[in-house]
C-alpha cells in the first residue's frame, strides 16, 4: 500500500494556451513520491486535449479565477491541495515531495507558494517575489501575500480559509488567502529554494485590471480586517496607486471608478481577522494597514 502523500491538483484553464496547459499537466505528471489527483478545470471551456489521468470539470461560463480554482478543489481529495494556472508548470519532478518535506517539518506553515521563474531566461518581475522589501528572489520566509498561479496548502488549511474569493473574479485573491492562513495562527511561506515556471508578462493586459484591482482591494478590506482598520488600509493603497500612476490619468480614472464599486457594493462574506491576528502580522513585519 502506498504511503505516499496525497494531493488533489486543480489546474485552471479557459483553453486559450493549449500548448501551455499540456506543459503543465505533463510536469505534474512527471511528480514523483506524491499520489495525485488531477482534474483539470475548464472555465466556460470543455478542456481537450490532455493525458488521461487528468480528469476534466467543464463549466459552464467563466466565473472567474478564484471561483474556478473553488470548483475544482470541490472535487479532487488528498492531505494536500496545489493550485496551478495553465501558463505555469513545474520544472523539478520532486518540486510537491519537497514542498510536502517542508509542510511537514515546519507545521507552522499553512500555506507555501515557490519562487517564480520566466523559464526562457526572460527578467523575472519583482511582483512575484511577495515581500514589499523584494531582497533576493532565492529567500525564503514569512509573506502576506501569495502569487496564485502556484500554491500548495494542506487540505484542512484550505477548507478553514472558506477557499478563494469567490466574488473577486480576478485580483487579490492571493492576499486574502494569505491572510486567512495566518488568522488559523499559521504562516504563509515564500520558498525561494522552490521553483515554478511562468511567462513573464504584464498584469496589465487584462482590460479589466485597474478597475478590479481598486475594487478588490476595498473589498479585500472589507471582508477580512477590523472596522478600524478598513479606512487606514483603502486609503494607504490609495495614495499609493495615485503616486504610482499620477502621470497616467486613464489608468487613475478606471482605479478610482473601481475603488467607488468596491464602496457600494456588496463584497460577499465578512470574516474579520483578530486582532491578534494583526498583532502577529506586525510583529512578523507587515500589520494589514499596508
Amino acid at each position: 500500500m502506498s504511503t505516499a502523500p496525497t494531493v488533489g491538483v486543480v489546474l485552471l484553464t479557459r483553453g486559450t494556451r493549449p500548448a501551455e496547459l499540456l506543459r503543465g499537466a505533463e510536469s505534474l505528471l512527471a511528480q514523483r513520491g506524491v499520489t495525485l489527483d488531477i482534474v483539470c478545470v475548464g472555465n466556460g471551456w470543455v478542456p481537450e486535449g490532455l493525458p488521461d489521468a487528468v480528469r476534466t470539470l467543464a463549466l459552464p461560463e467563466n466565473v472567474g479565477i478564484p471561483a474556478g480554482r473553488n470548483a475544482g478543489a470541490r472535487v479532487v481529495t488528498g492531505e494536500y491541495v496545489f493550485f496551478l494556472d495553465d501558463d505555469a508548470s513545474l520544472p523539478d519532478p520532486g518540486f510537491l515531495a519537497d514542498a510536502i518535506v517542508k509542510l511537514v517539518a515546519d507545521p507552522r506553515i499553512g500555506l507555501l507558494q515557490p519562487r517564480v521563474v520566466d523559464p526562457s531566461g526572460a527578467t523575472n518581475p519583482r511582483r512575484w517575489v511577495p515581500r514589499i522589501r523584494k531582497g533576493d528572489a532565492g529567500d525564503s520566509g514569512p509573506v502576506f501575500s501569495v502569487w496564485e498561479g502556484a500554491t500548495l496548502l494542506p487540505r484542512a488549511v484550505f477548507d478553514r480559509t472558506g477557499g478563494w474569493a469567490a466574488p473577486f473574479f480576478y485580483a487579490h485573491e492571493g492576499i486574502e488567502l494569505a491572510w486567512r492562513v495566518w488568522n488559523q495562527g499559521l504562516v504563509t511561506w515564500y520558498a525561494g529554494d522552490l521553483v515554478a515556471n511562468h511567462p513573464a508578462i504584464e498584469p496589465t493586459r487584462h482590460a479589466y485590471y485597474y478597475r478590479l484591482n481598486a475594487r478588490n482591494r476595498v473589498w479585500l478590506a472589507k471582508r477580512n480586517l477590523p472596522w478600524l482598520l478598513v479606512p487606514l488600509y483603502v486609503g494607504s493603497w490609495t495614495g499609493i496607486q495615485v503616486l504610482r500612476w499620477a502621470r497616467r490619468p486613464a489608468a487613475l480614472r478606471a482605479w478610482f471608478g473601481g475603488w467607488a464599486e468596491g464602496w457600494r457594493s456588496d463584497a460577499g462574506e465578512r470574516r474579520p481577522m483578530s486582532w491578534r491576528t494583526v498583532a502577529r502580522m506586525a510583529r512578523a513585519g507587515r500589520p494589514p494597514v499596508v
